[in-house]
């Protein structure tokens, strides 16, 4: 059986017995180290693939976000849709009104009565759409619809800031416009 190079090594009178064992000694200590501590390789796979860890959380996290926003604006559709059924206004009548679809942009008409198109002109009442239909509803619930889905909401008018409401009593009292104070 070949001996161990260190036992040549003393054979040969170039190492004594001392050096060789602090050879040995160190030669194991090396190796203990290589076990216990991970090496750079090691080092780098472990934080590739906590870094691929938290990406995929995030990105979880993400879909998750865009899941409850796309459940939550559905919602929301749906109850415009029910407050509009809810509150639609008859509005039989042979008088056509006019009116921008901004969504498709196209011009509507929408058959009422006079007095839904003396509303509609002076912004208290509104036109809504809820599944390809359209349908009147007061101010109040128009802008309540607005705030759940404002796509439903397709003409209100801007009251005049000029045209004195019909409930002020000071409507017969006209402001000169060269009034000094």
């Amino acid at each position: 059986m070949a001996k161990s190079l260190a036992d040549q090594l003393m054979k040969a009178g170039l190492v004594d017995k001392n050096a060789a064992k602090k050879a040995e000694r160190d030669k194991r200590k090396q190796s203990k180290h290589q076990h216990k501590g991970p090496t750079d390789a090691d080092l780098e796979k472990q934080a590739r693939l906590q870094r691929e860890r938290d990406e995929k959380v995030e990105r979880d996290r993400q879909l998750n976000r865009q899941r409850q926003e796309a459940e939550q604006a559905k919602a929301m559709k749906a109850q415009a849709a029910q407050m509009l059924e809810q509150n639609a206004l008859r509005v039989d009548g042979d008088v056509r009104f006019s009116f921008t679809d901004a969504r498709i942009n196209k011009i509507k008409q929408l058959y009422v009565s006079q007095e839904i198109q003396d509303q509609l002109a002076k912004g208290r009442v509104a036109i809504c759409s809820v599944d390809e239909r359209y349908l009147v509803v007061a101010k109040a619930v128009a802008e309540k619809i607005a705030q759940r889905f404002a796509e439903a909401v397709i003409f209100l008018a801007e009251p005049d800031a000029n045209q004195p409401d019909e409930d002020d009593p000071y409507a017969d009292f006209v402001v000169p416009d060269d009034l000094m104070w």
